[in-house]
């Protein structure tokens, strides 16, 4: 990201000049100054089960997670998250979608995600907050393969339903749109 920095910092003396000569002067908006940070921080924390792709490395707001759980009914699949971030960050969420098409409880088939922290407003108090930081994102969509995987409260209820009637036929359903749409 010293690309992205010498970019901002740069805009930034272009700025000034500009200003002095009379022209509009640019300004580096609060969400990318706080994803120079943010972003480097997940980088350094991510799970091993995980990985960030930028189309523009110069474009920190816009990128990629691909997922691949190393456990569970996942493993071995290869799932990826298109991430946008929008000028209201950090007071709004990242807007994520799930791009690979799975069998999921949490997941729809259309790739939205049931995850309180993607929820500005969120019933159980775990919502967004200002205080939250992408890497706590990134670590619970991690989670949704595993250990936040819940059958309780499911966004795609025909998953949840067949897992509670017949797990393996769940399975062999999960195994099915791996096998399909989330090939490594």
């Amino acid at each position: 990201m010293i690309t992205l920095t010498r970019k901002l910092k740069r805009d930034s003396d272009e700025t000034r000049s500009a200003s002095n000569i009379g022209n509009p002067a640019k300004r580096v908006s609060v969400r990318d100054k706080l994803l120079i940070k943010e972003v480097q921080e997940m980088e350094q924390m991510l799970p091993t089960t995980c990985k960030v792709k930028f189309d523009d490395p110069h474009c920190l707001y816009e990128f990629n997670l691909v997922v691949t759980p190393d456990e569970g009914f996942w493993q071995g699949g290869r799932f990826i998250f298109h991430f946008y971030i929008s000028e209201e960050y950090n007071m709004a969420p990242p807007i994520v979608k799930c791009l690979t098409k799975l069998w999921h409880p949490n997941i729809s088939e259309e790739g939205d995600i049931c995850l309180s922290l993607l929820r500005q407003n969120s019933i159980d108090g775990l919502g967004w907050a200002p205080t939250r930081r992408l890497k706590d994102v990134v670590w619970g969509l991690n989670s949704l393969f595993t250990d936040l995987l819940n059958f309780d409260d499911p966004l795609n209820i025909e998953a949840a339903e067949l897992y509670l009637k017949d797990r393996d036929m769940f399975k062999a359903k999960v195994r099915e749109y791996m096998l399909k749409y989330a090939k490594r």
